[in-house]
């Protein structure tokens, strides 16, 4: 007598529904992160479009704004960065997760590296020789983060293709938004930074869905309609 297996396939960590619409995304975001990286390549001032919104090299907020910003921040620094990939990855392993946990990873961890390979290739300064600013590291972690719990939550409720694609730019707009604030708020990037950090994310994160997704199944996973006499 056949006996059946419940054995379900790890859930993809980049949703079906939104493939097409990230592929599109992620595009957009690599080809903005190349052509601003070009026009300020080398630059130690800051450019036009970053004197239409603040003079970028002096802290723009006082107290009790200043305050908030820092607290923002610190999201991006190494204490911070490090306690939010925990907290997601204890909270993956929980539901047993595997996969989505190495995403989180892997995904911001990319997110990261990248951005620190094209601040050496751009060379913008800000602050004085040495500073490298271009793109801003805090606005893609947080951008890659926000972007990674919300492709959870769309799988996790089986979101739409334009529901889910709402959520996901929702969710990295927000964050990098607020992390791009603080950070020209703070002095520590010029605007033009903020934007190439937010397109920073938006072009790693679902090329490492993809590949992780890819991965996986190349390496065999489970089957949901498995069997065995």
């Amino acid at each position: 007598m056949a006996l059946e297996t419940d054995i379900r396939p790890a859930p993809a960590v980049l949703p079906p529904s939104l493939r097409s619409w990230l592929v599109v995304i992620a595009v957009f975001g690599a080809v903005v992160v190349a052509v601003l990286g070009v026009l300020y390549s080398g630059h130690s001032e800051p450019g036009s479009v970053d004197r239409w919104f603040v003079e970028p090299t002096d802290d723009s907020v006082g107290a009790p704004w200043r305050n908030v910003a820092l607290a923002v921040d610190f999201l991006g620094e190494p204490v911070g960065a490090a306690a939010l990939v925990l907290v997601a990855v204890a909270g993956c392993l929980l539901r047993r997760r595997t996969r989505a946990a190495v995403f989180v990873v892997v995904g911001v961890g990319a997110t990261v590296v990248t951005a620190t390979v094209l601040k050496s290739l751009v060379a913008r300064t800000i602050h004085g020789p040495g500073n490298l600013s271009y793109p801003s590291g805090h606005t893609a972690f947080l951008t890659a983060f926000a972007l990674i719990v919300a492709l959870f939550a769309v799988g996790r409720f089986g979101l739409g293709r334009a529901v889910g694609t709402l959520v996901v730019l929702s969710a990295g707009l927000v964050a990098g938004a607020a992390m791009g604030w603080a950070q020209v708020a703070l002095g520590a990037h010029y605007p033009t930074d903020v934007l190439g950090g937010w397109c920073t994310a938006l072009a790693v994160v679902p090329a490492t869905a993809w590949l992780i997704d890819r991965t996986a199944e190349r390496r065999g996973g489970p089957r949901a309609d498995a069997a065995q006499a």
